[in-house]
């Protein structure tokens, strides 16, 4: 799939985007959800960190695939799902 850019407002953290576009005059409608992972507890290394980052990928809604990973911070990380399409 190609790659187009929308800039969209700030929003909250745990928050659906939907968007509709027409590819050769047909609409479709695209559904995004961004999240905030926050690190809990004592969490310092970067190794903890992959952890548990990469179990909340893999115990996510199967309805969703991870479409983007924001820069982490001492505190968080984004992360950008898409709903992938019932083709």
């Amino acid at each position: 799939m190609r790659e187009v850019v929308i800039l969209i407002p700030d929003i909250d953290k745990d928050q659906n985007v939907e968007i509709d576009v027409r590819i050769d005059g047909r609409k479709r409608s695209l559904q995004y959800r961004v999240e905030l992972l926050e690190w809990e507890g004592n969490i310092v290394s970067g190794e903890e960190k992959v952890q548990v980052l990469k179990h909340k990928i893999e115990s996510y809604d199967k309805d969703w695939e991870l479409v983007e990973i924001g820069p982490p911070t001492e505190k968080n990380i984004t992360l950008m799902f898409k709903r992938k399409l019932g083709e």
